[in-house]
């Protein structure tokens, strides 16, 4: 047996319609019936048309505007929270992180002045608004930036 002689089974090919080639061979409308789109050359929907309506993906808003990749995304978290975590006298993300006001530490921590704060306690995160870095240092509390 060579390579030549080798063959598919037996009908398990069909041969390929030629249509659109002259006379004996599927004439005149090559098989596309006549007249209409889809008997036109380039005829036919293209994908994700509705029928007339709009299709979906032009009725979705537009995005607009600029979006910065580079932006600092703080984890928020407020006076009352340190009040709270006040036992620990040194507060530091992982102590944030254990007592559940914060969900991970992936994120920069910065303390905004929600609440009230009576105890002087010293505070170790990443950023402070000007209001909630006064209230920390009024009760007697230190700030360390990381």
């Amino acid at each position: 047996m060579q390579l030549s002689d080798l063959r598919p089974a037996k009908n398990s090919t069909k041969r390929v319609k030629r249509v659109g080639r002259g006379h004996g061979c599927h004439v005149k409308t090559a098989g596309k019936g006549s007249k209409g789109q889809n008997s036109r050359s380039g005829g036919g929907k293209t994908p994700g048309f509705e029928g007339g309506q709009t299709p979906w993906y032009r009725r979705l808003p537009k995005f607009k505007g600029f979006r910065n990749p580079f932006k600092t995304v703080y984890t928020v978290v407020g006076l009352s929270a340190l009040e709270e975590c006040a036992e620990h006298k040194e507060i530091t993300p992982d102590v944030l992180l254990k007592e559940g006001f914060v969900r991970n530490l992936n994120n920069p921590i910065k303390v905004l002045a929600n609440g009230t704060i009576e105890k002087a306690v010293t505070v170790k995160l990443h950023k402070f608004s000007k209001t909630a870095q006064e209230a920390i240092e009024k009760a007697g509390g230190k700030i360390e930036v990381i």
